[in-house]
């Protein structure tokens, strides 16, 4: 009898992806074997995830360790996304701790004489300390109807997203230092949008308009361009940073030439020195190429504190209160700190998945991988060489292929990024996503946060996710389960 219970447990995880319909999953699905059916998975994808087609909802032996052997926590608390690598050596252990106390501790105005390792912030600024908005290494996120000073607005006017708003730049800055007005407030309202699976459960989507008042320097240009950016993850940065461009590109197919409706293509970000471009991986839209970059980048446009490779204030024409303000330096941080920081991101692991062998996961995984979720969210790659050797050449399993994929009109933002539309977006790794209520206290998802939880995110995808979305509203309420359990588990 116990046999018997056993078999019927575990039936439904050996079933072969075939041409006949699964009762347990009601999408029928075929064998890329002989068919080119878009609802297949594609040879090409599973030779670089290194799938199986009749194993590929199966637990994998070494599944938990997400960050691969050397990058992945056990650690599932408050903290984590705030654990280094394991077995590290003292020297990353020595780096990791250096490049932690530039990302925390907090910045001050201007010159301080008392603080002069932490002056510079301002004068317009959103946070004095990356961790304000990465909290915990996490996402801190605004309250509904809160001014967004977590959340950033990137502004643009024209077709490049280069040429900022005249007189409020390339990104809307909510506070200022003393003597410098803020350029104002910024805050989201909702529209709920109704909608029912096909078995009759309804829901509802939440869709935001943004809004502006109390601008300090005037009416903004009509027709600028608007794009809300929450926070992200910190962690596995400098894995993601150590895949290759050859395994990257070797996942794009910008014409669709197998015919699956996925059309993934690279962005490149224009060098600093405006010669030649490189590959984008970070960001929501991939606009940047490396670490460093990024790193700097945020220190400019979050904390307003300039670098060697960003070394002007932002500053608009309008702003002579900024222009005149006393500043920190220049630089204000020093190529030393910029190279602390960046090491500190590279080496944050990531945390092991959880119950990745229950029977409800697993039947979820199933799901996640018939309905093509998997095109985009590519379960496993390997990394190349990298600096440090726990990041060097390690099978990890991060759920993306960092890629621009055409989201749909219901995602766009209308807003273009080096060459990103404006309805295109990476994908997003999914490592982690099953912790972000642990770590921040909400589950809300997206680049602009208006997904409430995991399955709005699911079913706010469209474009070239349409297809796999409307997989998703075939499902029965106890499949839906097994796909946010399988996500959860992340």
């Amino acid at each position: 009898m116990h046999f018997i219970r056993l078999f019927l447990a575990i039936a439904p995880l050996i079933l072969v992806l075939s041409c006949v319909r699964i009762p347990d999953l009601e999408i029928e699905t075929r064998s890329c074997f002989g068919n080119s059916e878009k609802t297949c998975i594609s040879a090409a994808l599973v030779a670089a995830a290194g799938l199986s087609f009749t194993e590929e909802w199966k637990y994998e032996e070494g599944e938990e360790y997400q960050g691969g052997p050397d990058m992945t926590s056990f650690q599932f608390g408050t903290a984590a996304f705030r654990q280094f690598a394991q077995n590290a050596p003292l020297s990353s252990i020595s780096e990791f701790t250096v490049g932690q106390a530039v990302f925390e501790v907090p910045w001050t105005p201007g010159f301080s004489a008392s603080l002069p390792d932490r002056d510079g912030l301002g004068p317009l600024f959103h946070a004095n300390s990356c961790l304000s908005c990465h909290v915990g290494n996490g996402r801190a996120l605004e309250e509904d109807g809160e001014n967004l000073t977590v959340s950033l607005v990137r502004l643009s006017v024209g077709a490049d997203s280069r040429s900022p708003e005249p007189k409020y730049g390339g990104q809307f800055q909510p506070n200022g230092v003393a003597g410098v007005a803020k350029e104002g407030d910024a805050f989201l309202t909702y529209q709920e949008i109704k909608g029912s699976f096909d078995d009759g459960s309804e829901f509802s989507l939440r869709f935001p308009n943004l809004n502006f008042s109390n601008l300090g320097y005037g009416a903004m240009s009509s027709g600028v361009k608007t794009s809300v950016r929450i926070p992200q993850q910190v962690i596995g940065l400098g894995l993601l940073e150590a895949i290759s461009e050859a395994t990257l590109l070797s996942l794009a197919d910008p014409e669709d030439s197998d015919g699956n409706g996925i059309s993934g293509r690279p962005n490149y970000a224009i060098n600093s020195n405006g010669s030649g471009r490189t590959l984008g991986r970070f960001g929501w839209k991939a606009g940047n190429s490396d670490l460093v970059r990024q790193n700097s980048a945020a220190f400019l446009g979050d904390l307003g504190i300039t670098s060697p490779l960003f070394p002007t204030e932002n500053c608009s024409v309008a702003q002579t209160q900024c222009q005149n303000a006393a500043n920190g330096g220049s630089p204000e941080v020093p190529q030393a700190k910029i190279d602390s920081i960046t090491n500190y991101m590279r080496l944050v692991a990531v945390p092991a998945r959880r119950k990745a062998d229950n029977p409800s996961v697993l039947l979820g995984k199933k799901i996640f991988f018939r309905s093509g979720c998997v095109h985009c969210h590519v379960p496993k790659l390997v990394t190349g060489a990298a600096a440090f050797p726990e990041l060097s050449e390690k099978l990890i399993r991060p759920y993306t292929d960092l890629l621009l994929h055409d989201m749909g009109e219901g995602l766009a933002d209308n807003r273009p990024e080096e060459n990103a539309d404006g309805r295109e977006w990476r994908t997003p790794p999914l490592w982690g996503v099953g912790l972000t209520e642990t770590v921040n206290g909400h589950t809300r998802y997206l680049h602009d946060g208006r997904a409430r939880n995991l399955m709005e995110a699911i079913l706010w995808h469209g474009g070239e996710a349409e297809e796999s979305k409307n997989r998703i509203l075939k499902l029965d309420v106890r499949q839906r389960t097994h796909l946010i359990n399988f996500l959860q588990s992340l």
